[in-house]
């Protein structure tokens, strides 16, 4: 398998929202964020993946010296080989993959954010600079479109966020800010207990209160979504369409999720592929979300 392939395969494999996007960029800048959305998954499969600790600490470290080395010349990962030829025609930098390394560290070593600004740092690097990257492949040419790449990124890991929150209540992990949880009266052990609705016309008072926490993070995230949109220069706005494309796949699974009151504690919501699909063709035609 070459390395080309290899990435290819991660990252159809993934599912991901971000795949279809993909699939309408030129043959080049496809290769290239196809490559970068691989090491992504790569780093993130080690947390995601982890059942010792100390092993992902090690693999991470492992991942951090490669990246070094690759700069250096010497890539031996197919996703960093697939990677090193395109870093230059794209304006890729060490520091950027360093700092998504960097974000799965943080979740080796924090499973709690007490406010919103402690979570917007963890986000910064695990989908800022995700997004700064992405924007440059898809071909940047303005300078304030860094500032929506970032904006949009955060408002796709808010709508993770919001998406999993059971399925990181089962990991021992609540990414929702303590803060929050305070002013919505909503106790951490609760979550990670994932208490099942009452079934019949039962008053379900902690459902009462989740929803309405729920809430709050939905209203966020759209409201980020619609920032980020008003972020993006025209000039930029046709090369940016995969971005959008992720976007309207991302805003229409939180709709959903929204729709059904949030029974993400025990049910992941999601799109099926064919319905991606048609949202990410309905931006390629329409040229907006």
């Amino acid at each position: 398998m070459t390395p080309e392939q290899y990435v290819q395969q991660k990252a159809a494999a993934s599912g991901s929202s971000f795949y279809y996007a993909f699939l309408f960029l030129p043959k080049p800048r496809r290769g290239a964020i196809t490559a970068f959305y691989a090491f992504c998954r790569e780093v993130d499969d080690v947390v995601d993946n982890m059942v010792d600790p100390g092993v992902a600490r090690t693999k991470l470290a492992w991942w951090q010296s490669e990246v070094a080395q690759s700069f250096a010349g010497q890539p031996t990962h197919p996703v960093m080989q697939a990677l090193m030829p395109v870093v230059a025609d794209y304006q890729i930098e060490q520091r950027h993959l360093q700092a998504i390394i960097e974000g799965c560290q943080m979740d080796l070593e924090q499973t709690r954010y007490l406010d919103f600004a402690g979570l917007q740092s963890y986000c910064h690097l695990v989908a800022g600079i995700v997004g700064e990257v992405s924007a440059r492949i898809f071909g940047q040419t303005q300078a304030q479109t860094t500032a929506y790449a970032h904006k949009l990124g955060l408002a796709f890991q808010l709508t993770n966020i919001i998406r999993d929150v059971g399925e990181d209540a089962m990991r021992g992990r609540i990414y929702l800010p303590v803060s929050e949880l305070q002013q919505f009266d909503v106790k951490a052990h609760e979550i990670l207990k994932r208490p099942k609705p009452l079934a019949g016309n039962g008053t379900d008072e902690f459902a009462a209160r989740f929803a309405a926490l729920m809430r709050f993070q939905t209203q966020r995230a759209h409201a980020l979504y619609d920032e980020a949109f008003a972020l993006l220069p025209a000039a930029d706005r046709r090369a940016q369409k995969p971005g959008l494309m992720m976007a309207s796949i991302y805003q229409t699974l939180l709709r959903e999720i929204e729709r059904d009151n949030f029974p993400v504690l025990h049910q992941r919501i999601s799109l099926t592929p064919v319905r991606k699909l048609w949202l990410a063709w309905k931006v390629q035609a329409l040229g907006h979300v």
